[in-house]
């Protein structure tokens, strides 16, 4: 399926997902209402580029310039592609910036162990330090807030380019691909976006 054929098909079940769930029954659906942001400009989406070297996901892109500038999605939403920079979707800090003009660098899940209960101040300073690290994250958007510290990201640089991540390191839980593909590999932005929309419609009995 062509990317046009993908976007008509998106906004088709989108607008029936909103029919079918009028009071909002679907977790996260209130924050979002089913409701996409404006479209982003031409020029908007090249000076974001320009500003980090780096060319948006094909798919993610179209998204941006036909259907809108993030709103309705998976969770609480899709992040506008100017908040997608923020660390922390919960508290957004203009110092507290990613870096999409680095290349992420993982290909394959990471953690690290947690440390020990008994671990004096010091040492765990040192292992927080290192988990917490900006630099897992350089090369990606933050696209989307699952709540309880997790979120979603789409890499933008690097050999996992187009993918979509979670950071789950709030829970211990690492930096791995989107679990709802691991059976069948890697996916991108749009393909996320329509899984979400048919479970969604599968959840409300469609």
């Amino acid at each position: 399926m062509n990317i046009e054929n993908k976007l008509h098909s998106i906004k088709s079940k989108l607008l029936k997902l909103e029919s079918m769930d009028s009071s909002y029954s679907l977790f996260g659906s209130e924050a979002h209402c089913y409701q996409l942001n404006p479209i982003c400009s031409e020029q908007e989406v090249r000076d974001f580029e320009s500003r980090f070297d780096i060319a948006l996901p094909n798919g993610y892109r179209h998204f941006l310039l036909e259907l809108g500038n993030g709103g309705a999605g998976p969770y609480y939403g899709v992040e506008k592609l100017q908040d997608s920079l923020f660390i922390d979707l919960d508290a957004k800090r203009e110092d507290e910036l990613l870096d999409p003009s680095k290349p992420f660098t993982l290909t394959d899940r990471w953690n690290m162990s947690s440390p020990d209960a008994e671990l004096e101040s010091e040492a765990f300073d040192r292992y927080e330090a290192v988990y917490f690290d900006d630099k897992w994250v350089n090369g990606v958007l933050n696209i989307c807030n699952f709540g309880c510290g997790v979120s979603l990201n789409l890499v933008v640089n690097g050999p996992e380019a187009g993918n979509i991540w979670v950071d789950d390191r709030g829970n211990d839980g690492g930096i791995y691909p989107d679990p709802y593909f691991q059976q069948i590999g890697r996916t991108d932005f749009l393909g996320w976006y329509e899984l979400w929309l048919d479970r969604s419609l599968l959840e409300m009995g469609c």
